[in-house]
Order: structure tokens, then sequence, then C-alpha cells
């Protein structure tokens, strides 16, 4: 080979690095991150049948669990590449990709209401409006949060009208308890704790506003990974479907890792989770972009975003599940 024929063939090739597609294939992989939530009942089954672990012993892979507490630390685990995959609300997820955060939705787990406005057991807050000037803890970037903006929105005010009080869904039910709050935007299973034992109070409830419970994965994970990705996926409807088919072992692993007495997760499971659905479709796009639009309308999204847009750079809906 003459020296110019091999000063080219080594242009071509530094060149071939720039062009999309080019790229190095992603380095073998060791372990998969990802998380477990108690608003996410599959996912607790999924770690407790070792399903991930089975899946991947073959191939050498571990698997690592964190807990998040809540949309936002699992949205902020992902963003900062601590988890692989993490459970959040619909509507959470679509704030985090307008914020930056690089994931994609790719998978249902649960149709849940598991959101509402919840007061005291001797409280005079009824309605909506009665929150004005009043104490209400929240969890920026979660579901509830979310939900609360909304409802202020349906009654003529915002959270400007309120003096919101940040803590993480757990704090924010024991600050109501202890009366160091006027109201709580709610989460399961903790709502559900505070009406048994408490005698807590859903004031406002609406169950098409509460998003779905969506599984989400790294954009660069899913690139890097599309088997892995499919394989986990995989695991997740063997994990739903004997959920739906075993509730008696779904509430005996839920109340292991929650310590939390049978009329509590009852109401949690029986009365206010569905988990008959998968797939991301029509109906779960039109809850995210409902959301999504009364958020900007409250100004909590900027007016130059496109809402819809976003979307549909945020759901996956290509990655495929099992047809059996």
């Amino acid at each position: 080979m003459s020296r110019i024929s091999r000063r080219a063939l080594a242009a071509i090739v530094a060149a071939s690095m720039l062009i999309p597609g080019a790229a190095l294939a992603a380095e073998p992989l060791k372990e998969i991150h990802i998380d477990w939530a108690t608003y996410n009942p599959v996912s607790i089954i999924l770690k407790q049948k070792g399903l991930l672990e089975k899946e991947f012993a073959k191939d050498g892979i571990g698997i690592v669990w964190v807990q998040s507490a809540g949309s936002n630390k699992a949205l902020e685990f992902l963003n900062a590449g601590s988890i692989d995959f993490g459970s959040t609300a619909g509507s959470a997820a679509l704030v985090a990709r307008i914020n930056g955060n690089p994931i994609k939705s790719i998978y249902v787990y649960s149709r849940p209401e598991w959101t509402a406005l919840v007061t005291s057991k001797d409280s005079s807050i009824s309605t909506v409006a009665d929150l004005r000037g009043k104490r209400v803890a929240v969890t920026r970037g979660t579901d509830p949060h979310i939900f609360l903006v909304r409802a202020l929105l349906g009654a003529g005010l915002s959270e400007k009208d309120i003096t919101p009080v940040l803590l993480q869904h757990a704090d924010g039910k024991t600050a109501l308890i202890r009366g160091d709050v006027d109201a709580w935007a709610g989460l399961d299973p903790m709502m559900a704790q505070a009406e048994i034992e408490d005698g807590a109070k859903l004031f406002f409830r609406k169950p098409d506003a509460n998003t779905w419970g969506i599984l989400n994965v790294r954009e660069q994970f899913l690139k890097d990974y599309p088997d892995i990705v499919r394989r986990v996926l995989a695991a997740y409807e063997d994990a739903r479907k004997y959920s739906l088919a075993n509730y008696d072992d779904l509430k005996k692993s839920f109340i292991a890792v929650t310590k939390l007495p049978d009329a509590v997760v009852d109401k949690q499971l029986k009365e206010r989770t569905e988990l008959t659905h998968s797939r991301i479709g029509a109906p779960q796009r039109e809850s995210i972009l409902a959301a999504g639009v009364a958020l900007q309308q409250a100004g909590v999204i900027d007016a130059k975003v496109d809402v819809k847009a976003t979307l549909d750079l945020l759901i996956d809906d290509q990655v495929p599940l099992p047809t059996n």
C-alpha cells in the first residue's frame, strides 16, 4: 500500500468517527441500576421475586436496587445516572424532560388514584378555595404537586395564594397529623394510612387528574442497550401479570416492605390501583398532555415550551413487549 493511500485510509477512519452511528459499541454492561417504590407495587414484586436477577444471571449482569421516595427522587437519580430505570408519574416525567432531564418513558406500571388533597379530621377546610392563605405540605416535582397546582387553577387560585411547605411525602403526612400544616397534597400509601389511622379527610379528589404510573429509562442507556431494555420490560410484564393474578401475594409482599396494616394496604391496592395496562398509548399521552397544558396555564411551564413536542420526545413506545 502506498504512503498516499495509507494517509487517505487514516483520514477516512478519522472522519468516520464523526459520523452519527459510527461510534464504537457501548461497553459490556456489568450492572443494571433500577428503582423500587411503594407507589409502584409492581416493582416490589419484581424485586421480591428476583425476576431481573434470574433473567440476567447468565450474562453476569448484576441488579442494583434503589428505593425512590417519590417521582422527584427517581428523576434526580435518573438525571445523575445513579439509576438506569425509574418509576414516576407521567406528568412528573414530562416536566423533567422539559427541564432537560434526558429520559424516555417506555412502560405503564399502574393506573392509580394515588393523590388527593388531604386535611385533618377536625379541619374546616372542605374545598380547594378554602386553601387561600393556608399552609400546604407538598413535594415538588411529583404528581401530588402537579395535582395541587391544577386544583388551585381550577378554583381560580395559584401557589401564590397558599404557603407551600416543601416536604417529602412521608414528612408531609406527619406534618399534617401534627398540625404543622393545614393541608397536604397526599400520596399513597401514606395517604391511605392517614385516612385509616388518623381520620384524615380527602377533601378534593379527581381520579382523572392522577397521571399514570410510568417507567422511565435514561435515554443514553436505551440507545446503548436496547435489548437489555426489552428484557427488563419483559420481566416487568411478568411481575405485573403475577400481581394481577395473585393479589394475596402482592399484598403480603407490600406489607413486608411497608409494615402497614391490612386495611391501609387494601385501600391503596384494591381501591385505588389498577394494574391492567402496560403499553403507553393514546390514553396515557392525553392524560400527560392535559397535565402539561394545565401547568403551562398556571405558569409553572414557560409559555414558549412546545408541550406536545416535548411529550413526543419523552415517550418511546417502540420497545416491544411480550404478546403472550
